[in-house]
């Protein structure tokens, strides 16, 4: 290429080279550099414009949504989380699921008028039986004021001072805000994905007028408050031996010594001891790999990543197992299947269908235990890997490396010792899907409300993020478990009081219900 000159009006084109095996070196060259720009486009075009896979279905129908999902055969008109088994659901039409037995009952009455209770031959007809049905009912946000009414005492010869009732712990100390409140705000920002001047007018609409700079202050308020729980969640999560790590852009308008567009990161782990799920967001400035040594600290081993090469001064570290990601790895191959030629079956395909028999024996042994499932993958993970090696080595030569089959060739390659690692123990996992799930919310809210003001602000929602996500993954509703977090939270004097606020130390039915039946709900 370097024998091409820049053609301008005041000079001359260099001629093409004499030499005959430059030439056709030249040739090829253009040849490669024409085929990779081919698939560029076609992998461009199809992101624009083609089904994604991973992406939520439907999810390009947005704006007929109601039209396409009435076409749909709908077995259950609500799909919500059933009665305790020790109650015997009502009996309901169509396989339909029963409401939720926590929800509060309202009995609307129907009965016949007086006049109509007389039969025709004159006798009182009598009541022998009713017909009862259920419809789900919603009302609309709601507001009330909590007026702490404190009683003031004094002793009536005047010896004493008077004494006046203590006003319990809250949340933020001198303001107007209460739990509930502060639990739906951050539940709209983190959970709903509704930046505050949206909140801001929902506020208004119900003649409640509070600036979204007050909202902003109240969010990092609450953060500091529930830092200590925070603590004790990164504390679960260093105590078991398996982590997931993976990170994910975010502006911040005034980082310091950074222009207001540039990227700054959200940087997720998630992990925990088996049934104690934790999710935990921290945000930094930087995508070093001095960071992720920051997060884990001395901690020791298996870490589940992508392949980023910013982890390798962390794995580097002594007792840390370094896994990679084998989704990724069937992403490459996926892209190389998208831009072979229509209609035929290539090397992509191959290598697609061997992966899809490893997730399959993982999807088989999904509910056994850790034993069996380590058994299961050497009977039938092992004799898997070992194909897919050997096409692999037998591929790697006779592909050129900068297409997209050529890419993905050496990827596998490059990371396979890291790969294959999984088949080790039944408890490791093959991909790192579940850290990917975690960033998908902050995704989705990164879409609405952009950007971060401050770096205060980016580590306050670090920190809400991780309550809410850890929350949902396990099995708690977001709004239930931070009102009664943020009720609570304030009155804790010692550990153990915040241990007793962890989300597997909680019954996640009872928070529920603790919020339906509240006095004026």
């Amino acid at each position: 290429m370097e024998n091409f000159a820049v053609i301008s009006p005041d000079s001359d084109v260099e001629p093409l080279p004499t030499d005959v095996p430059a030439l056709h070196d030249m040739i090829r060259q253009l040849q490669r550099d024409k085929c990779k720009l081919i698939e560029q486009c076609i992998l461009f075009r199809h992101s624009r414009f083609g089904v994604s896979s991973e992406k939520a279905p439907g999810q390009g129908e947005m704006f007929n949504e109601a039209e396409v999902l009435a076409e749909e055969p709908a077995p259950e008109e609500v799909a919500v989380a059933a009665p305790p088994a020790t109650e015997k659901p009502p009996a309901t039409r169509g396989g339909r699921k029963p409401l939720p037995a926590h929800i509060p009952r309202i009995e609307i009455i129907h009965d016949l008028p007086e006049s109509e209770k007389v039969c025709a031959c004159g006798c009182q007809k009598r009541l022998i039986g009713e017909e009862v049905s259920e419809q789900i009912d919603i009302i609309p946000m709601q507001f009330r004021v909590l007026r702490h009414v404190r009683k003031t005492y004094a002793c009536s010869c005047e010896a004493g001072a008077p004494v006046t009732v203590a006003l319990p712990p809250q949340p933020i100390p001198k303001s107007n805000a209460s739990p509930g409140l502060l639990a739906m705000l951050l539940t709209t920002k983190y959970v709903d994905g509704l930046p505050l001047y949206r909140f801001e007018k929902i506020l208004t609409r119900g003649q409640v007028d509070i600036p979204r700079q007050t909202l902003a202050r109240w969010v990092i308020q609450s953060s500091e408050l529930l830092q200590p729980l925070f603590n004790l969640l990164r504390d679960q999560l260093v105590a078991h031996d398996v982590i997931h790590c993976d990170e994910t852009v975010i502006q911040v308008l005034k980082e310091p010594d950074k222009s207001p567009t540039s990227q700054s990161y959200m940087w997720v782990q998630t992990g925990g001891p088996p049934g104690r799920p934790v999710v935990l967001f921290d945000y930094d400035p930087s995508r070093s790999g001095q960071v992720p040594k920051r997060l884990l600290g001395d901690w020791q081993g298996y870490l589940m990543t992508d392949g980023y090469e910013g982890y390798n001064a962390v794995v580097a570290q002594p007792g840390i197992t370094h896994l990679c990601c084998w989704t990724h790895a069937r992403r490459k191959f996926n892209e190389a299947r998208l831009v072979q030629p229509k209609g035929k079956t290539g090397k992509a395909d191959v290598a697609l269908a061997l992966i899809g028999r490893l997730y399959g024996v993982e999807h088989d042994s999904k509910d056994a235990g850790i034993e069996a499932r380590c058994q299961r993958r050497q009977e039938s993970s092992l004799p898997l890997l070992d194909e897919l090696r050997i096409w692999l080595d037998k591929s790697l030569h006779a592909t050129p490396p900068k297409g997209k089959l050529g890419e993905a060739l050496h990827y596998l390659d490059k990371y396979w010792p890291k790969l294959i690692r999984y088949v080790e123990r039944g408890d490791l996992p093959i991909d790192n899907n579940r850290c990917e799930n975690a960033i998908r919310p902050f995704v989705v809210g990164r879409k609405a409300w952009l950007f971060s003001d401050t770096p205060k602000g980016a580590h306050a929602s670090a920190l809400i993020y991780s309550l809410v996500e850890t929350a949902k993954a396990n099995g708690h509703e977001p709004y239930a478990r931070l009102s009664h977090v943020l009720q609570e939270l304030p009155g804790t004097t010692c550990l153990e009081d915040v241990e007793k606020l962890l989300p597997w130390k909680l019954d996640a039915l009872k928070l529920i219900s603790k919020v339906m039946t509240a006095p004026g709900a």
